[in-house]
C-alpha cells in the first residue's frame, strides 16, 4: 500500500516535466511524429485495399519487361524498344541529370554576369539587363520553354537545307550535329592523365589559398591551372601514341547520319531553365553586392587596386555569404521545373518512366513513387552541397 506522501508526489513529478521547457517540447515531436506515422499508415492502408478492390498488386516486377518504346535523345547509354523499362527509367534519370547540371553552370554564369551589370555604371547596360530581367521573371518558366522551342523549330532550316560550317557543323531544325570523337587504342592512358591533372590542379589551388592568407602572396591560379590540365593530357597524348579520330556527321537521306547530335528539345530546355532563372540569380547578386559596404571598395581603390580586381578579390567573396542561401533555393527551382521537358518532348525521368512506362504498365504508384525518389534526391544533393559551400564560405569566429 503507497503512503500517502508517495501518491501524492507524483502529480507533482508530472506537473514539474510538463513545465520543463526541453521535456515538452521532446513529447510535442514524439506526439508529432505518431500523427504522421498514423496519417502515413492510413494512407499505406488505404491505398493497399483500392489496389486490391480493382485487382492490382504493388510491385517493382514490370522494371523487367521491355520498354516497348524508343527514347530518341540518350546521350550517355544506349537504349532500344527491347530494353526494360528498368533502363529507360536510368536513361530519363541520366537525362534529367543533364539538363540540371547544364542548366545550373549556365545560369550561374548568366546570372552573376547581369547581376554586375544590373549595378554597371552605363546607364544605357544597366537598363537593358533590367528591363530583360524585369520581362523574363513575369512570364511562367512553361511559355519560355514552348517559346525557345518553336523558335527552333520553325527558324533553323530542314536537314537538307542545314546551316553548315565548314561541312563539319550542321544546323537544323533537327538539331546541332557537331562531329564525335572516336578514340583508338592507347587513349586510357590520357583520361587517367587528366584525373591526376585534376587531383594536382585541387592540391594546388588549396596551397596557394593557404599562402595566399598567410603571406599575401598571390598566385596565377587560373593560368597554372589551366596550363596543367592541358599540358599533361596533351603531353601524355603524343608519347603514349593515343589515336583520335573524329565521326563527321553526313546527310544521307531526309536526316545526318554518324556524328553527335545535340537534339533541339534539350536545347530548348536547358537554355530557356538557364536564362529564367539567371534572372533571378541576377537579383540575388546585387542584392549580396550592395548588402557590402561601400567603405570595403573605397579602401580596396585607396590601396590601388583596380575595379575588376576589388570585384574579385574583396567584394564578391564578402557578397558570396549573402549570396549562397537564397542561391541554393534557385538551383533546387530549376531541378525541379526541368520536369516540364514533357512539354517538348524531350525525354526526361517524368517522360519515359513516369509517362509512357505509366501508360503502358498502368503501374501509377510504382512509377510515380521513383520519379518522386528522384527528385528528393538530386534535392537532397544540391541542398547538402550547398550547405556544405556555406559552411565554407562562413566567417569563423575567434
Amino acid at each position: 500500500m503507497n503512503s500517502p506522501s508517495v501518491t501524492e508526489s507524483r502529480p507533482n513529478l508530472l506537473i514539474r516535466l510538463w513545465r520543463n521547457k526541453e521535456y515538452r517540447s521532446v513529447f510535442f515531436q514524439i506526439l508529432t511524429m505518431v500523427i504522421v506515422f498514423a496519417i502515413l499508415g492510413m494512407i499505406v492502408s488505404n491505398v493497399a485495399t483500392n489496389l486490391k478492390t480493382i485487382g492490382k498488386d504493388f510491385s517493382f516486377g514490370f522494371l523487367d519487361s521491355p520498354a516497348g518504346y524508343d527514347i530518341t535523345f540518350q546521350p550517355f547509354i544506349p537504349f532500344s524498344p527491347t530494353d526494360t523499362h528498368l533502363r529507360a527509367a536510368v536513361v530519363g534519370v541520366l537525362n534529367t541529370l543533364f539538363v540540371a547540371v547544364s542548366g545550373v553552370i549556365i545560369a550561374s554564369i548568366l546570372g552573376f554576369t547581369m547581376g554586375i551589370l544590373r549595378l554597371s555604371n552605363n546607364w544605357l547596360i544597366s537598363r537593358i539587363v533590367y528591363v530583360f530581367l524585369e520581362f523574363t521573371r513575369n512570364v511562367p518558366v512553361l511559355l519560355h520553354i514552348l517559346f525557345v522551342h518553336s523558335i527552333f523549330l520553325y527558324v533553323f532550316p530542314v536537314p537538307k537545307r542545314a546551316i553548315s560550317i565548314s561541312d563539319t557543323f550542321f544546323f537544323s531544325n533537327r538539331g546541332i550535329l557537331i562531329p564525335s570523337p572516336v578514340f583508338g587504342d592507347g587513349f586510357g592512358y590520357v583520361w587517367i592523365v587528366l584525373l591526376i591533372a585534376i587531383a594536382i590542379v585541387a592540391v594546388f589551388v588549396s596551397w596557394a589559398h593557404k599562402i595566399q592568407d598567410k603571406t599575401g602572396k598571390i598566385y596565377p591560379v587560373f593560368k597554372i591551372s589551366l596550363a596543367i590540365l592541358i599540358c599533361l593530357p596533351l603531353f601524355t597524348f603524343f608519347v603514349s601514341g593515343a589515336h583520335l579520330s573524329w565521326e563527321i556527321p553526313v546527310l544521307k537521306g531526309f536526316n545526318f547520319k554518324g556524328g553527335t547530335s545535340i537534339k533541339p528539345e534539350y536545347i530548348a530546355l536547358t537554355f530557356a531553365l538557364s536564362y529564367y532563372t539567371s534572372c533571378f540569380i541576377a537579383e540575388i547578386v546585387r542584392g549580396g553586392i550592395l548588402a557590402i559596404s561601400r567603405g570595403q571598395t573605397e579602401a580596396a581603390h585607396a590601396l590601388g587596386l583596380r575595379p575588376n580586381r576589388t570585384l574579385q578579390l574583396v567584394v564578391i567573396p564578402q557578397a558570396l555569404r549573402v549570396i549562397i542561401p537564397p542561391l541554393a533555393s534557385q538551383y533546387l527551382n530549376l531541378t525541379k521545373n526541368s520536369s516540364l521537358a514533357i512539354a517538348i518532348g524531350y525525354m526526361d525521368v517524368v517522360a519515359t518512366i513516369g509517362g509512357i512506362s505509366l501508360m503502358q504498365t498502368g503501374k501509377e504508384m510504382e512509377t510515380m513513387i521513383i520519379v518522386l525518389l528522384t527528385y528528393l534526391f538530386f534535392s537532397l544533393i544540391i541542398s547538402g552541397f550547398m550547405n556544405w559551400f556555406n559552411r565554407r564560405m562562413a566567417l569563423v569566429e575567434r
